[in-house]
């Protein structure tokens, strides 16, 4: 043990919660919730048994919060005034989390009136003035401040010190100008009011310009006119009251004296006793090794569980009677949480029919509920099951129960299946949205990978209980036995994935991502996909007819151009014909042996300044292919995919498909619709409103570059937007000094250019123009816009440093191949990487609008407007003609402000709305 005095000030308040959300939920003996209480006791017991380690403590004392209310709130009423309130299981183990302290004979201490940040404040000052060693145990921005010599703090989830090389890395300055900096940005979870419209870099920057707050708002009259200045001098009340509120007090009275903190140990009775009230006997095994050997906190908490047994089908049940099904509603019942999952005859969640569905209480303990089993015609035999209405009516209180968390796989799925028989699921986890939170890049999130990835199982495959080719059956028609192993098991491995990922979300800072953008947005979807878009049939067969005459005269001008008729949907006709009968340069074979003719070199053809027949005829093949491409997966595959049922067209969409976080679709593929060219934006005219209803779009208007203007920091573009000026046309006036429609072209491209990474031959390309002059126009740009070098600079730093980009809201995205020896590998994954955070965020900030739109639209009266696409940055509303000018304010506010309150930002976020009959019209 050191001969110096070393005190350690655990922060309870920031331990519960970590401990709250890095554990499944856990009830005792009793039935009591304890998953906090289980996880904190685990987390204080290793921190405790330091005291054995020759750099442990030799004081302790645990720091908790008395109220909600303390000087702060006198000072300032909406002071933690947006905080939520603890989540309802969380709160009855507020007592049982103080008994805990108190088991390990820990002083746990807590004052009325005050934080536990200023208890904390004055014992590390008491404890500093009298030479004493001090370290906090939190991550806590704002204890940061008090970082000093002989004063560090213990990041325990990454156990890691943080001393003042963190802050200054973190926040751009020394601990002891924290408090500045904070004062001027302000804290949306505490409210803290700040200075609207400075974040982190912009404080930081004034500080170590001016020194402390005061002086930043003495020069700010005379600072060039910009919308900050106005917001310092505006708001410099509101600053100097942000400068009281973070300001730790730390001369509290100390409620124990430091050497009532002394650590002596961990008497073993009181601790058995706590212990075993709860029932927690995996602890209780340990508690004999106490004095000799510390008890470690897992890497990951999923450690702190037993180690799941490897899956025994032989054990799943088969239920077919509704006594046997009522036994198992009720263990999920009393437990508290069971996972889900559904089998149906079809992929279409809209159209499947519900077939069975399977449950799963803990590893192995599984069953699967027979519902529509039986062959396809009436001699056909039909197993004993429980007629579907009882299951239902059995099932349904359970799944909608508060009470009761379900846990899915692919939940949307099983929502939109579930919702025909009247089934609300809520409240849920689902274990693919919660893999991508964490692992989005790295590697797939369905069920039969990361069974083998993170369980080290392989899962029965489909094909092998249905058969494949001519002897494929229905699921339907699948023996139950062989059912049974096949679908429990899905249910099983959904609930040991559960148990290994969710507890990783709050150990690596993805909890925020999930529940508050990605998992509530799940039924939203769901709804999406069953309200699909109405589309006209008579219009799309109009279309098809046209695009096939213009590929019928486009063919013969190929032919005639080729000289010879020949397939243009072969790739190796097509080589041969464009490199060796018309000579064209630069061809390029694969291994195969044939000319790639794939889109890229078709383009590269095709922008030759030359006036061959074998350029002309690289263009017609292009206006084919897409002609083609719109027909066969546009106006020919939609009429196929109208529903006989509902008359309208329902796709699907995916929160995992697209690695930055936007989502996708598919059958069909509503992202892919071209809206730059006439023909993609005549398909758009096909999907039409309901008679007595319009279509109303609202698209956010060049939100990739209003959040390049905030996180690159880029004064120039933050306050054109401000003044809502053309952007294009003030990035013209920059590069060019002049602005007419050759400019702003050029200028447009390369705005968006340069948020995806390009290189400089691939803006040549796009400009038509050198390599060396793109690169001169590059240079220019970052010149006259050095925020976004330094934004690429830093964004390309980070990830090969870490592996991976973060959003404004959290969401890491994964990129392995960064540091590959591979060339055009490292140089995509680079591109990728650049974009990613810019991306993302505006994924983000849509997701969020979308699970606020219904909420807000039915508080105002409005019921009847359907939210039924999401393409990009837009949102795709049906609605009747009379609800447009109650909806329109309400739609652009929620999209407006969907950043707020987890993010502010120094843009303002354009929203532009437009209805007509059809979603062309009214875009």
């Amino acid at each position: 043990m050191s001969a110096q005095n070393h005190l350690y000030l655990v922060d309870g308040s920031g331990y519960i919660f970590r401990a709250y959300h890095r554990l499944p939920p856990l009830t005792n003996i009793r039935g009591e919730p304890v998953g906090a209480v289980y996880g904190y006791t685990t987390m204080l017991w290793k921190l405790a048994d330091a005291l054995h380690k020759e750099d442990g403590p030799t004081h302790l004392a645990v720091i908790l919060d008395k109220g909600s209310h303390t000087f702060r709130n006198d000072l300032y009423d909406k002071y933690k005034a947006q905080r939520p309130p603890a989540p309802e299981d969380l709160v009855p183990q507020f007592p049982m989390i103080r008994d805990a302290t108190r088991a390990f004979s820990l002083p746990c201490i807590e004052e009325a009136g005050f934080e536990a940040d200023d208890l904390i404040a004055s014992y590390a000052k008491a404890a500093l003035t009298q030479g004493w060693l001090v370290t906090i145990v939190s991550s806590d921005k704002d204890l940061m401040q008090l970082i000093e010599p002989g004063l560090d703090m213990l990041d325990t989830m990454k156990n890691e010190r943080l001393g003042p090389d963190h802050v200054i890395a973190k926040f751009g300055v020394p601990p002891e100008k924290l408090g500045e900096v904070l004062a001027l940005m302000g804290d949306s979870v505490d409210n803290v009011p700040g200075v609207p419209g400075i974040g982190p870099k912009t404080a930081a920057k004034l500080i170590a310009e001016f020194g402390d707050l005061e002086a930043v708002l003495a020069a700010a009259p005379a600072m060039k006119p910009s919308k900050m200045r106005d917001n310092l001098i505006e708001h410099a009340e509101m600053a100097r009251l942000s400068r009281v509120l973070v300001t730790l007090k730390d001369d509290v009275p100390l409620p124990d004296t430091l050497e009532e903190l002394h650590m002596k140990g961990i008497p073993e009775a009181p601790l058995r006793e706590f212990l075993e009230h709860h029932g927690f006997k995996s602890l209780l095994l340990k508690l004999g090794a106490v004095a000799d050997a510390p008890v470690e906190i897992p890497a990951s908490s999923a450690a702190l569980l037993p180690a799941d047994p490897p899956c025994d089908h032989s054990k799943y049940q088969t239920v077919t009677d509704i006594e046997q099904l009522n036994l198992w509603v009720g263990a999920a019942t009393q437990q508290g949480w069971v996972a889900i999952d559904t089998e149906t005859d079809s992929l279409d969640a809209t159209r499947a029919r519900l077939v069975g569905v399977s449950l799963c209480v803990a590893p192995n303990m599984a069953c699967y509920i027979p519902l529509g089993h039986g062959g396809n015609d009436l001699l056909s035999e039909v197993p004993v099951q429980i007629p579907m209405d009882q299951a239902i009516a059995a099932l349904k209180p359970m799944l909608a129960d508060p009470a009761v968390l379900k846990i899915g796989h692919n939940l949307k799925y099983d929502m939109t299946v579930l919702a025909r028989h009247g089934i609300t699921v809520a409240p849920y986890d689902d274990t693919i949205v919660i893999s991508f939170n964490l692992d989005a890049g790295l590697h797939g999130h369905g069920m039969d990978e990361l069974a083998a990835t993170h369980l080290d199982h392989s899962c029965i495959a489909f094909k092998d209980v249905v058969g494949t080719g001519k002897s494929q059956r229905g699921f339907h028609e699948v023996a139950l036995n062989d059912a049974t192993r096949y679908a429990a098991e899905d249910a099983d491995v959904t609930l040991r994935l559960w148990r290994r990922l969710k507890p990783r979300l709050a150990l690596e800072g993805a909890t925020r991502i999930y529940e508050m953008v990605d998992r509530p947005l799940v039924p939203v979807i769901a709804a999406m996909e069953r309200a699909g878009v109405k589309v006209d049939r008579e219009e799309l067969s109009r279309l098809s007819a046209e695009f096939a005459g213009q590929m019928e005269t486009l063919e013969k001008q190929i032919h005639a151009l080729a000289g010879e008729p020949f397939t243009i949907g072969s790739p190796k006709q097509l080589g041969d014909i464009l490199f060796e009968k018309m000579g064209l340069k630069g061809g390029r074979k694969g291994k195969s042996g044939v000319y790639s003719t794939d889109v890229n070199e078709l383009e590269r053809i095709a922008a030759s300044k030359d006036i061959s027949p074998g350029v002309e005829m690289a263009r017609k093949v292009l206006d084919w292919r897409q002609l083609a491409k719109l027909k066969s997966t546009y106006t020919d595959a939609l009429q196929q995919q109208i529903s006989p049922e509902t008359g309208r067209v329902h796709t699907s969409y995916s929160l995992t498909g697209a690695q930055t976080g936007r989502l996708s679709s598919t059958d069909p593929n509503l992202q892919n619709i071209p809206i730059r060219t006439e023909m993609g934006r005549r398909i758009r005219h096909a999907f039409v409103a309901e008679p007595g209803n319009v279509i109303l779009a609202a698209d956010y208007s060049q939100i990739e570059l209003r959040l390049a203007a905030h996180m690159a920091d880029v004064p120039q573009l933050r306050e054109a937007f401000l003044r809502g000026d053309d952007i294009h046309n003030m990035t013209a006036q920059e590069l060019f000094g002049e602005v007419n429609r050759d400019t702003r072209g050029r200028a447009k491209t390369i705005n968006f250019a340069i948020l995806y990474g390009i290189s400089r031959w691939g803006l040549a390309g796009r400009l038509e123009i050198s390599a060396d002059e793109a690169q001169a126009m590059i240079d220019r740009y970052f010149d006259r816009f050095p925020g976004i070098r330094n934004y690429i600079h830093e964004t390309l730093n980070t990830v090969k440093e870490t592996g991976f980009t973060t959003t404004l809201f959290g969401r890491k995205t994964h990129f392995s191949r960064i540091k590959s020896a591979i060339q055009h590998e490292r140089q995509g994954a680079e591109r990728a990487a650049i974009n990613a955070p810019i991306q993302g965020t505006s994924a983000d900030i849509i997701k969020r609008a979308m699970v606020r739109m219904m909420p807000a639209l039915a508080e105002a009266g409005l019921p009847n407007v359907r939210m039924l696409m999401q393409v990009h940055d837009e949102l795709v509303f049906e609605l009747p003609e009379g609800d447009v000018d109650a909806a329109k304010p309400v739609i652009e506010r929620v999209m407006a402000t969907a950043a707020e309150p987890l993010v502010t930002l120094s843009v303002p976020l354009g929203v532009e709305i437009g209805t007509d009959k059809s979603w062309g019209a009214a875009h």
